[in-house]
């Protein structure tokens, strides 16, 4: 009975994985769609500070959002040894740290060249703070499960609070996006630079982060069980 259980939660956690890839395949092909073909490309050293903000959308989505979502779901759902899980786990929360300090940096450069305040909106003020939280979480990680490592004790105490920890920082990170989006769609309607169809683009992109972000986290509860 306990192997049939185990097993149903396995196939339902493997089918959640993949319709979490799904969604988040489709929010980068989406996100490239919208600053290539609307917005003009992305280049951080660019003279063009439209093009140096479009460094910051496509890393705090791709970088930050879908590489944070992937290496949850890298220790939750794949079957590997455990050692392999924790180093592949955390190398690619590493890699979403790094893409996300440079796609903050993009931002503030683009404020900079544009004599904009910094930190003046409710997207950056839930960006900033869910970065910092993350950076806190990767440091604690690391330092408990890897290097110089805490007891087993104290390392299971630690667990829950790591598991609960960064499902909710994967959904304050999405909420950020979509606030984010929803500024800047907001931004262009008031230059009359967005159309229709853009506008479009960008709902279904923020749809598909959020049904990423929700699959991932569902595929993550359900592997517990496994």
């Amino acid at each position: 009975m306990q192997t049939t259980v185990t097993y149903r939660y396995q196939r339902s956690a493997s089918g959640l994985t993949a319709g979490a890839h799904l969604f988040g395949i489709l929010a980068i092909i989406l996100l490239l769609v919208w600053l290539l073909h609307y917005r003009g490309g992305f280049e951080y050293d660019s003279d063009n500070s439209d093009r140096v903000f479009n460094v910051h959308p496509f890393l705090m989505i791709f970088g930050f959002i879908f590489f944070a979502g992937e290496a949850m779901m890298a220790y939750k759902t794949v079957l590997s040894a455990h050692k392999v899980q924790k180093y592949v786990h955390a190398l690619l929360h590493l890699i979403a740290l790094c893409s996300g300090i440079v796609g903050i940096c993009a931002v503030f450069k683009y404020h900079d060249m544009n004599n904009i305040r910094d930190m003046n909106s409710l997207h950056s003020w839930i960006g900033l703070s869910t970065f910092i939280l993350y950076c806190l979480q990767w440091v604690l990680g690391f330092a408990t499960f890897l290097f110089p490592r805490a007891s087993d004790r104290t390392a299971i105490r630690i667990v829950p609070w790591h598991m609960s920890g960064g499902r909710a920082l994967l959904y304050l990170s999405i909420c950020a996006a979509l606030t984010g989006l929803t500024q800047k769609s907001t931004f262009l309607g008031v230059e009359h630079q967005l159309s229709h169809r853009e506008l479009n683009l960008i709902n279904f992109t923020g749809l598909s982060i959020l049904l990423f972000g929700i699959f991932v986290d569902l595929s993550v509860a359900l592997a517990r069980y496994v």
